[in-house]
């Protein structure tokens, strides 16, 4: 138990972080050979006005990144336009990008797919997979999984490494496919060999719990590595967790902190909350509880409902900050809103015992029932205590 009141432990570390990856949205540029990086009065502007369509769409590619020139997403817009009115089909699917995120214009899913339909039918595929997702998150669309399906299938094989990716989370989860684990790990393999490291990360998250292959942790230390090599987050931090607990490696916890900060920051939560972790216990780090206090604060912030439970704790106890029991409550409100099991007992027990809060021994209940209908053994008994009291 964390300190003298009786509180739930600090969570465990995230060793997978909820859910596989679907790419993004996927820009298309033109093949065009001539280097993007000069400055537009040299190749673009001149290709664009000779009404070289694909050169509209790279001059396009340029303002919208800002490289080269000053960023404009309205000029980006204007030359994606000519660019698909003149029939280049890569303009029309970043017209279609523009449209379907709301990123320099008004929002309008219709004209995106309206876009994107137009540019797979021409036979890109990388258009074919953006249509996919739309059907595969119901965005703009009605949900489709079958429809999702049949476009990531035609973009994969047509070489889109996206496409099979996402085909292969679908067979990976049973999302609108019977589950095959042994397809999801072929699809993973040929993505990841391809390059895209998301595609390795999946591949040893299989192999890292024995899902759909024997359990194999030195193949999992691989595909991490190569994950995390290729710039990949989550593959960074499952290697530190990997060495953090010694789990198919020799456990360092020096390299497991060094992984855990190139992953957190690149923004994954779940990385910051692991050195928040270490901070906090003092495991392979001068304990800091003001260190982890701030860590835990960004990760909340951030929507990991676990550091909001655990920064709730800090609060309640004045542990490394000072002692502000509405904090502490509106803390673990958050994190079992975000569906954090810890959060939800901890916040029963302050109704329950009236801390922060005026007592309300009907609301701990509830929270001790959600809880236990998350599959907290500890919710379900708090439960039973709570029932068996109300019975004398």
């Amino acid at each position: 138990m964390k300190g003298k009141v009786h509180f739930c432990e600090l969570g465990g570390k995230v060793s997978v972080v909820a859910g596989l990856l679907i790419f993004s949205l996927f820009p298309i540029t033109s093949g065009c050979s001539t280097s993007r990086s000069k400055m537009i009065d040299d190749p673009y502007s001149k290709t664009c006005d000779g009404d070289n369509m694909a050169g509209c769409n790279n001059l396009g590619v340029m303002y919208y990144n800002g490289e080269g020139v000053p960023q404009d997403k309205g000029k980006a817009f204007e030359l994606y336009t000519k660019a698909c009115d003149g029939g280049d089909m890569a303009g029309c699917n970043n017209l279609g990008v523009m449209y379907d995120t709301g990123d320099g214009v008004p929002q309008n899913k219709e004209k995106a797919i309206e876009l994107y339909t137009k540019v797979c039918d021409g036979g890109d595929m990388g258009a074919c997979y953006n249509i996919g997702l739309m059907y595969d998150n119901g965005a703009g669309v009605p949900q489709n999984k079958g429809k999702a399906l049949e476009l990531y299938s035609k973009a994969c094989d047509g070489g889109n490494m996206a496409g099979c990716n996402n085909l292969g989370v679908m067979y990976d989860t049973g999302d609108g496919v019977p589950q095959n684990k042994e397809k999801a790990l072929e699809l993973y393999t040929k993505v990841c060999d391809g390059g895209e490291m998301d595609a390795c990360y999946n591949v040893g998250l299989m192999y890292d719990n024995g899902a759909g292959v024997p359990q194999n942790k030195g193949k999992a230390f691989e595909l991490y590595s190569k994950a995390c090599g290729g710039g990949h987050g989550l593959g960074c931090n499952n290697l530190g967790v990997m060495y953090d607990t010694g789990d198919g490696v020799p456990q360092n916890k020096e390299k497991a902190l060094e992984l855990y900060s190139q992953a957190c920051d690149g923004g994954e939560m779940g990385a910051c909350y692991n050195i928040g972790l270490m901070y906090d216990n003092g495991a392979g780090v001068p304990q800091n509880k003001g260190k982890a206090a701030e860590l835990y604060s960004r990760v909340c912030d951030g929507g990991v409902a676990r550091g909001c439970a655990n920064l709730g704790v800090m609060y309640n106890n004045g542990n490394g900050v000072p002692e502000d029991k509405g904090k502490a409550v509106e803390l673990y409100s958050k994190a079992c809103d975000g569906g954090n099991m810890a959060g939800c007992n901890n916040l029963g027990r302050m109704y329950f015992n009236g801390n922060g809060v005026s007592p309300d021994k009907k609301k701990a209940k509830e929270l001790y029932k959600k809880s236990c209908d998350m599959g907290a053994p500890s919710g379900c008994d708090l439960l039973k205590k709570l029932e068996g009291e109300e019975k004398e």
